[in-house]
């Protein structure tokens, strides 16, 4: 999940589509820290947003900034989008989301998910000033802690990260090609945390016992798109496994996915008509810098009834075919370093580290 670099640019070799773009958008002839200030981002603000952008990652992600503007405007509590400009003209943003309850969260993060300053504001404090405003609308609003990413090898976007207090964040960033997972575990052995005891305290991944792949193949959950109904029995079964209501969090999922079936891919499983599973995700086209369509799974459940038959491996086979129509080639996940059990089921299941290493930074509360 990394953001573009806010310092200098970095486009890939030879790629020579919207370079200019930025330089091409006009500022200010001399651009001074006075002469800077901060406002809301706007959809107005698309085109500065992407041509500055363009000249950061060396492509046009126009489609996927619109609709992070528009998202902000459809869910403004969820969304901290901010401009640096000057006199005349936006030189710089920032976008980040609040996260809720992804993979168990209990209290709220925000999630940098861009942040670019035009080339003629560099070494002038605009990424200070879009990076303070940011911290001063989390302590506002109760949020302790900045989540983000980035490459291992982007220095640049390092050096910046660590300038602004970011450390390592005790997480793995796991993924898979939508072509090459493995469709079964390849050993009779199996890590499943009791139900409550695991170090996440999250969920029963599903996994199959050794014993039940004959039974699982005539007798697997039907898996089908998430539909609105399904909220009750997911809010159930989430709470059985958490002990927490996460009631406005998988809500909010929900209609996202129903507002925008394209970019949701979100899941149930049943079984005899009831609701024994869910996996819930989204296809970032274009998120954090990414050049290629990528689907995140944010959260994943199975009914402690229904846990060890097959039901988060059928909800997995059911996501990575339905990637295909979206011409999705990679699916990714965020694990806590800690939750062993999550770990070994995503490993059985094809997804292996990434090369983007997980940021974090505590935020100072608010005076």
């Amino acid at each position: 999940m990394s953001a573009p670099s806010p310092g200098s640019a970095r486009p890939p070799e030879g790629v020579q589509e919207n370079l200019g773009a930025a330089r091409r958008f006009p500022v200010s002839a001399v651009v001074t820290p006075a002469a800077l200030s901060i406002r809301a981002l706007t959809p107005a603000d698309l085109q500065a947003v992407v041509a500055i952008d363009a000249n950061i990652e060396g492509h046009s992600r126009s489609a996927y900034v619109q609709r992070r503007l528009a998202a902000a405007v459809r869910e403004p509590a969820l969304h901290a989008q901010f401009a640096v400009s000057d006199s005349t003209h936006l030189v710089g943003y920032i976008l980040a989301r609040v996260l809720h309850g992804e993979f168990g969260r209990d209290q709220p993060a925000l999630r940098l998910e861009m942040v670019g300053v035009h080339p003629a504001a560099r070494s002038h404090g605009a990424g200070r000033m879009l990076f303070d405003t940011l911290s001063g609308w989390a302590a506002r609003h109760g949020i302790g802690e900045l989540r983000t990413a980035a490459r291992w090898n982007d220095t640049t976007m390092a050096h910046w990260l660590d300038a602004m207090g970011f450390v390592l964040a005790p997480s793995l960033i796991l993924d898979c090609a939508v072509d090459g997972r493995t469709q079964e575990p390849e050993t009779d052995a199996q890590i499943v945390a009791e139900h409550g005891q695991g170090p996440g305290h999250e969920i029963d991944f599903g996994l199959p016992q050794a014993n039940d792949f004959e039974r699982q193949a005539q007798h697997g959950p039907e898996v089908r798109a998430m539909a609105t109904q399904d909220l009750r029995a997911i809010v159930r079964i989430d709470r059985s496994i958490t002990g927490r209501d996460r009631t406005a969090y998988i809500a909010s999922r929900l209609g996202e996915a129903m507002d925008n079936s394209a970019i949701r891919v979100s899941l149930s499983a049943c079984r005899d008509g009831a609701i024994v599973g869910y996996l819930m995700a989204r296809a970032d086209l274009g998120d954090f810098g990414r050049t290629a369509a990528v689907a995140v799974i944010d959260t994943i459940g199975v009914d402690t009834d229904h846990a060890r038959q097959g039901v988060g491996q059928a909800l997995l086979r059911e996501l990575f075919a339905n990637l295909g129509a979206l011409q999705v080639d990679r699916v990714e996940t965020i694990v806590p370093w800690a939750d062993i059990a999550l770990q070994a089921f995503f490993q059985r299941s094809g997804f292996t580290p990434t090369q983007r290493l997980p940021f974090m930074r505590r935020m100072d509360p608010a005076p």
